[in-house]
């Protein structure tokens, strides 16, 4: 059985790499603050990456996958990259937030849309 989350993320990841991005790092896990998905570099910019799949192709009238990125989700996402940053000793790095979406149809086709700068700026 597939795991969706994770092959979203292979896939968020494959997609990114085409794009020119580095892979840095795979569902780095804070102590408080949840999970980073994928950190990434884009150039000299550390790039935190949430990924989020759905396998339901209507998903999209529903708000799709990103509707679930809400106000606390946000929060921790900004205080889960503040902490790597800390904890990496990289303070002063240029930072950004961006998200993936992933949608796969019934015969696992994926329809993958890339949304940088999803918060401004990570501090």
């Amino acid at each position: 059985m597939i795991n969706l989350g994770r092959y979203g993320e292979e896939l968020a990841r494959k997609f990114l790499e085409k794009k020119g991005f580095k892979l840095i790092e795979c569902n780095f896990k804070t102590p408080r603050w949840g999970e980073i998905d994928l950190v990434m570099k884009d150039g000299e910019t550390l790039v935190f990456v949430e990924v989020k799949s759905k396998s339901n192709p209507g998903a999209a009238l529903y708000g799709g996958p990103l509707s679930t990125i809400n106000f606390y989700k946000m929060r921790a996402l900004k205080r889960a990259s503040q902490f790597y940053v800390s904890s990496k000793k990289l303070q002063g790095k240029p930072a950004r937030l961006d998200a993936v979406s992933v949608i796969l149809d019934e015969a696992g086709k994926a329809e993958i849309e890339y949304f940088p700068h999803i918060s401004g700026n990570v501090w």
